[in-house]
């Protein structure tokens, strides 16, 4: 969160005066967010950072600079800027009037997109197909692509028309220049040339001569290029919104009420209204409310969904938990200790939108080309009508000649070079189970040389499973496993499940359980089939005179020295056998390692688990570098660590955890299995869960990115070489046209060889 929180400066600390989030308005491209950055880096004592796709500037400050001063410094530059407010949960329900607000700019440009699509479509049909070109068609153009070149293509103007009163050009500014210019000869052919009269058709001489252009109209190109580069701004607006989306579903994973006790009484409250020192209840299955102690009762807390560890923390009177965890067993009185923005919950939330706020700016390709390109256009345009009007020639003729060359630059193929390279490869990537979320994370994927990867749910499964049962002499697998497994399912113990369900495919429909006994801390007693049976630590054995003989006392060592969870089962007086659970390796983790390296990455173990248990799944897997007990905020840190030396780094991760080191990542890659946190954090969601899926995301993103900036390429080909032409007055209409036509085919098949991309298997 940030700490700017709605607060005048008067009222901020010392410590947190020297550093602010702005929510900043109006950009429209990543060059809008250079140009933010270089303003404010140039006050005295200000180190900022502009990422365009969360909309917002991390600034530090020192000196006499205040909160207004930024603000200031953002509107000269044609911008709006403000002090973000920062709402509980509890005052901004999801589906709330702030989403809607947040909603309604994505809705506004949908809405724009659409009418302009149904209203260009008409235009560009009658333009191309000769034979539907009724009596008078021109004026039906002209009433159908009117709205779409000043309604539909509204935001292009303003947006160059405030790049223009800065001094800069984008491609906003090349897309009402070629847009007008194409509309305005329009106007001028219809009205006082020889386009206007009933019966025109446009004729299909595709020959180089000069000519006065008064008999041709391009509202096609005026209405198409709106549409095309509408299309892409909508689509990259939607996948902006998500955005904020990852901080959200951290703060919606905590307990919404909580049983306060008060008095002797149990109340339920709002979790915001919970105060530090307060004692609460949480009964088995609950969320714990916020971060305390426990002051009553013991059992086992699940804090996957936090930590991403699969295997349950016992907890008893004394012991730290975290707001957010289940509670997998007794009845806890928990007092808290950190309330509301303090918590380990909120500080994840603040370590994801730190990450996301420090991510590299990552321009597109059309809008740093355009920075050169454009100026270049303007010049050549006004040159050619200097020379031509200073050669005597006629100034229509002059005029022709400059309106092509804006027309001619106008990127026709360039606005569809994106956003079809992207529709056609993202939808190969839904088929395969690759969510991509925008053209931004295309230009990491080329760069990564390093993949770190979260170990439980993305190398392994991420549930507890029976690995082994290992007896004692004389004794049956069989009779263990139905023994043990009928005592276990009487259990919600997350291991005494993973032992029953593992009885019940082996040995089928277990027996019933008498005298259930659970024992906190040291394990379950029962009746089963008239045998009293034990399972648990070895000193609930040993309690009862059963002692381990030495095999299964070495068997147990050894489980718990590879970082697994080893069990005792004894009935009858008799310690009978060792079962050892642990989170299982996914068969298909192997080879995507594999396959990763040979895209060239260097792979990274990274857990929050112990050193043992990191080092054998690294070894089955064949991981060399391995990276363990790491807290979530330690997983930030080595991220950061491996960028501060020079790596390229993507992020593999399933967690809430994993969240902000996803996001730190240069790409952050999350298993669709894992939590929805990570999933909104990531730039590239795996559906499957399966690891190899990983390899296969880079591979088609690289392979997009190429075809992008072979589109690109061919796009600004095209507009180069018949630049010349259209300045020497040569250009015919109807070759421009064509060219224009070939140019858009060649992107548009360019881009849908993606479809044949495979995954490799």
């Amino acid at each position: 969160m940030s700490t700017a929180t709605g607060r005048t400066p008067a009222a901020r600390t010392a410590a947190e005066a020297d550093r602010i989030e702005l929510a900043i308005g109006g950009m429209t491209c990543a060059s809008c967010a250079n140009r933010i950055e270089k303003r404010l880096n140039k006050l005295e004592g200000v180190t900022a950072t502009v990422n365009y796709a969360t909309e917002k500037a991390s600034v530090s400050f020192s000196g006499t600079v205040t909160p207004d001063d930024l603000i200031a410094q953002v509107e000269k530059t044609g911008y709006s800027a403000a002090l973000p407010r920062t709402a509980e949960p509890a005052d901004e329900p999801p589906g709330g009037s702030a989403a809607d607000a947040e909603d309604a700019p994505v809705r506004a440009l949908r809405n724009r997109l659409t009418v302009s699509a149904l209203l260009a479509v008409p235009v560009i049909a009658l333009a191309m197909v000769p034979a539907l070109q009724f009596t008078n068609w021109q004026w039906a153009s002209l009433t159908l692509a009117a709205p779409v070149l000043v309604w539909g293509a509204l935001p292009f103007h303003a947006a160059a028309w405030k790049n223009l009163k800065l001094g800069a050009a984008t491609m906003d500014t090349l897309v009402s220049l070629g847009t007008i210019a194409a509309f305005a000869w329009s106007l001028y052919a219809l009205f006082f040339g020889t386009a206007g009269e009933p019966g025109m058709k446009h004729p299909f001489t595709f020959t180089i001569e000069r000519t006065s252009g008064a008999g041709n109209i391009y509202l096609e190109v005026a209405a198409g290029v709106t549409v095309f580069i509408l299309a892409g701004r909508y689509f990259e607006a939607r996948s902006k919104r998500r955005a904020g989306a990852a901080l959200r579903a951290l703060l919606e994973m905590g307990a919404k009420d909580v049983a306060v006790l008060r008095d002797g009484r149990e109340e339920r409250i709002p979790v915001d209204r919970l105060t530090t020192g307060e004692e609460f209840l949480v009964r088995p299955g609950e969320k714990i409310a916020t971060d305390g102690v426990i002051t009553d009762g013991t059992s086992a807390v699940d804090a996957s969904m936090l930590t991403g560890e699969s295997v349950p923390v016992e907890v008893g009177v004394g012991d730290p938990v975290v707001g957010a965890t289940v509670n997998a067993g007794g009845r806890l009185v928990v007092r808290a200790s950190k309330v509301g923005a303090d918590t380990q919950l909120a500080q994840m939330a603040k370590l994801v939108e730190d990450a996301q706020n420090g991510k590299a700016q990552v321009q597109r390709l059309a809008d740093r080309i355009s920075g050169i390109f454009v100026p270049i256009v303007i010049t050549l345009a006004l040159a050619t009508l200097g020379f031509w009007l200073g050669t005597g020639a006629p100034v229509a003729a002059a005029f022709t000649a400059a309106v092509a060359v804006l027309i001619i630059a106008c990127p026709c193929a360039l606005g569809l070079a994106t956003p079809t390279a992207l529709l056609v490869g993202t939808g190969r990537g839904a088929q395969l189970g690759i969510l991509i979320k925008g053209p931004e994370v295309l230009e990491s994927t080329h760069r990564i040389d390093t993949i770190v990867l979260d170990k439980t749910g993305t190398v392994t499964t991420g549930r507890m499973a029976l690995v082994d049962v290992i007896t004692a002499d004389g004794q049956h697998t069989g009779e263990v496993l139905r023994l043990a497994g009928a005592l276990e399912d009487a259990s919600e113990h997350p291991i005494a499940q993973a032992i029953a369900k593992h009885a019940t495919q082996q040995v089928g429909t277990l027996p019933a359980v008498e005298d259930f006994q659970n024992l906190e801390g040291l394990g379950v007693q029962g009746l089963v089939d008239g045998h009293g049976v034990l399972v648990g630590r070895p000193q609930l054995l040993t309690e009862w005179a059963q002692h381990l003989p030495a095999e299964l006392q070495q068997a147990m060592q050894e489980a718990e020295a590879d970082g697994k969870t080893a069990v005792a089962v004894g009935w009858d007086g008799k310690a009978r056998a060792v079962l050892v659970i642990a989170d299982t390796i996914k068969d298909t983790s192997p080879q995507a390692i594999a396959r990763l390296r040979n895209l060239g990455l260097t792979p990274v173990l990274l857990t929050g688990d112990n050193e043992a248990v990191a080092r054998t799944v690294a070894a089955e897997v064949g991981i060399e570098e391995v990276i363990a007990g790491v807290l979530p905020a330690g997983k930030v840190d080595v991220v950061k660590r491996l960028q501060s030396e020079g790596k390229v780094v993507a992020m593999v991760g399933d967690g809430v955890n994993d969240a902000a080191a996803l996001a730190q990542a240069d790409l952050g890659l999350a298993m669709g299995t894992g939590t929805d946190v990570a999933i909104e954090a990531a730039d590239i969601t795996l559906i499957s869960g399966d690891l190899r899926a990983a390899a296969d995301a880079i591979r088609l993103s690289r392979r997009t990115l190429t075809t992008i900036k072979g589109n690109l390429f061919w796009a600004f080909a095209y507009n180069i070489a018949a630049l010349p032409l259209a300045a020497a007055g040569l250009l015919n209409p109807m070759l421009a046209g064509a060219a224009m036509a070939f140019s858009s085919v060649f992107v548009v098949s360019n881009s849908l060889r993606l479809r044949r991309f495979r995954a490799a298997r």
